[in-house]
């Protein structure tokens, strides 16, 4: 079993920084990635990270990349948004997401089978 719980979320200004958090317990995971739903739109996958033998993989979203990492804290199971330059686009809930295997490419909702709850992120 696993459980994830996002937070972090609030309302920041456009052009400014904001950090979420994801805390991973349960089983351990060879797949996290943060995804997000702007209202109206459909979930789209902004990043993740795939344990594969001794290297960690990371695929970012082309709207993200350059703007956002995911840096992970192994010791006490988090994985981070790091979210910068931040502009209207970005608001939207953003969703952790895992799984046990290490199949995760190209930031497909299918390929992760445990959700977190969602954290809501503002910028104006």
């Amino acid at each position: 079993h696993v459980q994830l719980v996002e937070s972090g979320g609030g309302s920041v200004e456009a052009g400014g920084s904001l950090r979420l958090t994801c805390a991973l317990s349960g089983r351990t995971v060879k797949c996290m990635g943060w995804f997000r739903q702007a209202p109206g739109k459909e979930r789209e996958g902004i990043a993740s990270m795939r344990i594969e033998g001794d290297s960690t993989n990371y695929d970012y979203a082309d709207s993200v990349k350059g703007r956002f990492t995911i840096p992970r804290d192994i010791a006490s199971k988090r994985l981070y948004l790091q979210m910068n330059r931040l502009n209207s686009d970005d608001t939207a809930m953003y969703y952790c997401a895992a799984d046990l295997g290490s199949w995760c490419f190209d930031l497909q909702e299918r390929d992760f089978n445990y959700w977190g709850q969602g954290t809501q992120v503002t910028v104006s």
